[in-house]
């Protein structure tokens, strides 16, 4: 898999985005909810895959100060629209995950990331990204994730793309194993791993929480 599938990925993501303005909705996710409650009051908060941000500008409403980061433009001017119209401050930033984050050393106290790492990132580019996550986030900063999982009922289902990559209906997903999880927790403190449900089929999820040591 490479730079191709990535790029098909972007170009799906900015059809739906340009298609279907606020396709989730204005309520916070639940994980968006039980995450508030673990990052530090006021702190900065990054949310990776921020999509139409209906999750930052949550945590926007709970006093944090948020940058919100997607690789698609298209989803961070309608985010950027609605916090300005709501009187939020939102930072936005155009991010590809896969390459280093535009953010200094220690510059934010909690990341968080519904669904993200469970796109069509490789297992080395999740482990790249998790070093870049733990590079901006300040000691004793908190980590949470949220990934479908090999007990979803999509796993192994449409075409293989490799490293537990399956895309299926247009969308690429990586089915966590808890090996993967535990692999991506190495140097941090333990991984707390909460399984819910989302959606119709249901999709069957873990949320990841992990903290910075040193």
């Amino acid at each position: 898999m490479g730079d191709s599938l990535a790029r098909a990925q972007r170009e799906h993501w900015e059809r739906t985005y340009s298609a279907h303005p606020g396709m989730y909705g204005d309520r916070p996710s639940e994980s968006a909810e039980c995450a508030a409650t673990v990052f530090p009051p006021g702190g900065v908060v990054l949310e990776l895959g921020a999509g139409h941000g209906r999750d930052a500008l949550f945590f926007a409403r709970r006093g944090f100060a948020v940058i919100a980061a997607d690789f698609s433009p298209v989803g961070l001017d309608q985010l950027g629209a609605r916090a300005a119209a709501d009187g939020l401050a939102v930072t936005t930033l155009v991010q590809d995950v896969r390459r280093p984050l535009r953010l200094p050393d220690g510059s934010v106290d909690a990341v968080y990331a519904h669904m993200l790492f469970c796109m069509a990132l490789t297992a080395a580019e999740l482990e790249a990204l998790v070093g870049e996550v733990r590079r901006v986030l300040r000691p004793g900063g908190v980590l949470v994730y949220t990934v479908r999982h090999t007990g979803d009922a999509h796993y192994r289902a449409g075409t293989g793309q490799g490293d537990d990559i399956w895309e299926h209906g247009g969308f690429a997903v990586h089915f966590f194993s808890r090996d993967l999880v535990d692999h991506l927790a190495e140097g941090w403190g333990p991984a707390e791993v909460e399984p819910f449900e989302e959606g119709d089929l249901p999709r069957r999820l873990w949320r990841v929480t992990q903290r910075r040591t040193g």
